[in-house]
């Protein structure tokens, strides 16, 4: 009996149409009443729902409702809109089938393909319809070189704009921006901030003459200095040698002077 059972419920889990919006699940295991979309029916063991706009892969997945509006998932969440293909992980999940609402919760990640966008928080609530994301707790947004945190954040998918609350910080590589309240334009990369304004900029320009300095060149000079102050001692000898010499001369000159006087005497 337990084997006719896993074959039946997998036979169904295939062929299932549900109200006007197909849904395909399949499972190791499934509980609920067959044939029935009122009921509560559980799926585990690398459990897997797909609708026509979103795909959810979790170790359980429970379904309920009328004609199976709320789906819940608990473990190892992966998910997918297959329609804006915006991409989730999580530990639990829910999700209105009528409303178009995911609320997602602990270890959250969001990832934008189309616009370069990854999220990490413990809580977002996603609405498929506007395409709005709203983060809480633990937020961290990476987009080019920009690196957001905050209390708050809602993401506009496409106006392409962040708005920050709460602590709100924004770093740009060696640039770090800090307010209450900031808004990113992810299009032009404008920002704007709003109460208790703070911020650091570094200046690339003086970094880079800084950097352009060559130490070679500085030893160089010094080197040329020292040289100017402390003259070799070669140059010395050679004046010595030439004042031995020159001396030299004057004697052997007084000498033939002398012996030419004395001859004349003579």
């Amino acid at each position: 009996m337990k084997t006719k059972k896993i074959i039946f419920s997998i036979i169904l889990i295939n062929i299932f149409p549900i109200f006007c919006e197909n849904i395909t699940f399949s499972a190791g295991s499934m509980k609920g009443v067959v044939g029935s979309s009122s009921d509560v029916t559980e799926l585990s063991d690398n459990a897997y729902v797909l609708t026509e706009t979103m795909e959810i892969s979790a170790d359980s997945i429970k379904m309920s409702g009328d004609n199976f509006r709320y789906i819940e998932a608990e473990g190892s969440i992966k998910g997918k809109n297959l329609e804006s293909k915006m991409e989730f992980t999580c530990e639990n999940l829910k999700y209105d089938r009528e409303t178009k609402i995911a609320e997602l919760k602990n270890k959250v990640t969001l990832i934008d393909t189309e616009n370069d966008v990854s999220a990490k928080a413990q809580v977002i609530e996603y609405n498929q319809s506007t395409e709005i994301a709203v983060m809480q707790i633990e937020i961290e947004l990476k987009q080019k070189d920009n690196i957001c945190s905050a209390s708050y954040a809602i993401y506009r998918k496409n106006q392409k704009i962040l708005d920050l609350n709460g602590n709100a910080q924004i770093k740009q590589k060696e640039d770090t921006f800090r307010a209450q309240q900031i808004t990113l334009n992810m299009d032009t990369q404008e920002i704007s901030l709003d109460g208790r304004v703070k911020g650091s900029i570094i200046d690339e320009r003086k970094s880079a003459e800084k950097e352009n300095e060559n130490p070679e060149n500085l030893e160089s000079t010094e080197n040329n200095t020292e040289a100017l102050e402390n003259p070799p001692q070669n140059e010395e000898k050679v004046e010595t040698e030439q004042t031995e010499i020159q001396s030299k001369e004057n004697i052997s000159t007084n000498s033939e002077n002398k012996e030419i006087e004395t001859t004349k005497k003579e």
